[in-house]
């Protein structure tokens, strides 16, 4: 009975959700193109928009010339305007993205039970994911530095479950979506994944029967 009232609540929040998302999304394109032109949506061009060259390392240069250069730089306040919405849609996307997967794991995992901190790394995770894209795109020696300190860090996670891992690298995939400017393939991505994982739950596939032996076990630990 639970299941049954979990699965119609989380079926309806997801197609409340996402039918939401892409009204608005729409609704933008058609009132405020130029606003839409800044989504990241079909590739970084909106960072050629404001004058970058399609290189968020070319900001960098600019912002290290400014000073030097005057008002009269190549770096302009409209610039530096047009750029903090890129990233601000590019980045909050990602988290407007990731809500109904965490919705979902935690509709799948009701019986199992979850950890709140993985759960909040989900909507996390593909922020750093977008932001280390957009720092290493067209830089070879960032991406060597960047795997120098992941392996100095030596970053674990403890998964209880294949599926956690699954969620995990859902989470990876839409950060590097956004990062490349590409958040509206993983927004339809994440439309499938919720549904699938929300459907393959309510009827149970590939269940065994020592689940619900070890889900007991586990909850009388607690």
């Amino acid at each position: 009975m639970i299941i049954a009232v979990h699965s119609a609540r989380i079926f309806i929040k997801l197609a409340l959700y996402f039918t939401a998302l892409f009204v608005t999304v729409a609704a933008i394109g058609r009132t405020s193109p130029d606003l839409f032109g800044l989504m990241p949506f079909g590739g970084n061009h909106a960072l050629s928009a404001v004058g970058i060259d399609g290189n968020p390392m070319s900001l960098l240069e600019a912002v290290n010339q400014a000073p030097a250069a005057g008002p009269a730089g190549p770096f302009t306040l409209d610039q530096l305007g047009a750029l903090g919405l890129y990233l601000s849609f590019t980045l909050g996307g990602t988290v407007l993205v990731m809500l109904p997967v965490a919705w979902t794991y935690e509709a799948i995992k009701t019986e199992a039970g979850f950890r709140k901190s993985f759960v909040r790394a989900l909507l996390v995770l593909p922020i750093c994911a977008a932001a280390i894209v957009l720092l290493i795109q067209n830089s070879l020696a960032l991406a060597f530095g960047l795997a120098a300190m992941v392996a100095a860090v030596r970053f674990r996670v403890a998964l209880q479950e294949a599926i956690d891992g699954i969620f995990i690298f859902s989470a990876i995939c839409v950060g590097l979506a956004a990062g490349i400017g590409h958040l509206g393939i993983a927004s339809f991505m994440a439309l499938f994944f919720c549904f699938a994982n929300a459907i393959l739950w309510k009827i149970r596939f590939g269940e065994n029967p020592l689940d619900q032996t070890r889900i007991e076990k586990k909850k009388a630990k607690l």
